[in-house]
């Protein structure tokens, strides 16, 4: 049998060259300039993120990858308003970002919803904070609440939900005050492996149907390869941006695409990385001691 030679990460088919070349004249929605972020530690002074410059087009699904430690919560919290800057700044369709605000909605990892509200509650929360009123809040909070396939779960309490139920409700709530842009901070981590498989299937059909430019945090290589048009990775301790890389799997996307050989040299290209063979080499190793002296060793082939 032939080995298939994989393409380089940047090879790209004309669909998707002319994919890339229609995105890049897109207005920009979001502008990071020179980001900075340090903390105060018991050891000091700690640099979270480095001189983070980048920007997302309209209606473009970015994924943020990076090594544990690398500051992609931090850097999404700043985008949301929920933490400061040390230095440099944000941009929103051209105005400073000072804060929290409807034009960016945010989605956690944890369930955050209110536990003592309904599903439709919930949705209706932010947009009765915006003064509509009762039966324009509930008009609206439907239409959402159809969107991500929970219309007949809406008058249940969250404890009544599954992990990917209660998940579907974030987004539909952050997604309810028609933000410019969604931010998510690895929504998926706490679910099984079929559930999250479902979700980013809900996740790509409502990015399609609806004006909404997407920001993901992710941890996942294949989750980040499937969603993204573009992955920025970064580097760790201090998170620098190491390189923001296009992703050439034709769209639209399926789980099916997993074993693709764009999809693969793909991901090959994001764990090389992230994971670079000299810091594999230079890792240190566990030191083991060995209880049992029964005489076998199991990885050996009789």
């Amino acid at each position: 049998m032939t080995d298939v030679k994989l393409p380089s990460y940047l090879d790209q088919s004309p669909e998707v060259s002319a994919r890339f070349a229609s995105l890049h004249q897109r207005d920009k929605v979001l502008e990071v300039q020179g980001l900075n972020k340090k903390f105060n530690s018991s050891q000091g002074e700690v640099t979270a993120l480095k001189d983070v410059s980048f920007s997302v087009h309209r209606r473009e699904f970015v994924c943020v990858i990076g090594a544990s430690g690398c500051g992609k919560s931090t850097l999404i919290r700043i985008l949301a308003g929920l933490e400061t800057a040390t230095s440099g700044q944000v941009l929103l369709d051209g105005e400073a970002v000072s804060g929290p605000g409807p034009d960016r909605g945010m989605v956690f990892q944890g369930y955050t919803l209110f536990p003592w509200l309904t599903v439709k509650k919930n949705v209706m929360f932010g947009l009765k904070a915006q003064g509509h009123s009762e039966n324009t809040a509930e008009s609206e909070a439907m239409q959402w609440i159809d969107l991500v396939g929970l219309e007949k779960f809406a008058n249940a309490y969250p404890d009544q939900l599954s992990g990917g139920m209660k998940q579907r409700v974030a987004i539909a709530r952050a997604l309810a005050n028609k933000p410019r842009i969604l931010l998510m901070d690895e929504p998926f981590g706490a679910l099984d492996a079929q559930t999250r498989c479902k979700m980013q299937s809900y996740l790509m059909e409502i990015w399609r149907n609806i004006d909404i430019t997407i920001l993901f945090i992710t941890h996942d290589l294949d989750e980040a390869v499937l969603l993204a048009d573009r992955v920025l990775v970064l580097k760790p301790h201090p998170g620098e941006v190491q390189e923001f890389i296009e992703v050439p799997v034709p769209r639209p996307r399926s789980i099916d695409q997993l074993v693709s050989p764009e999809f693969l040299a793909t991901r090959k290209r994001l764990d090389d990385l992230i994971h670079p063979p000299s810091e594999e080499e230079d890792s240190d190793q566990l030191q083991m001691v060995k209880f049992t002296q029964v005489g076998d060793e199991v990885e050996v082939q009789p």
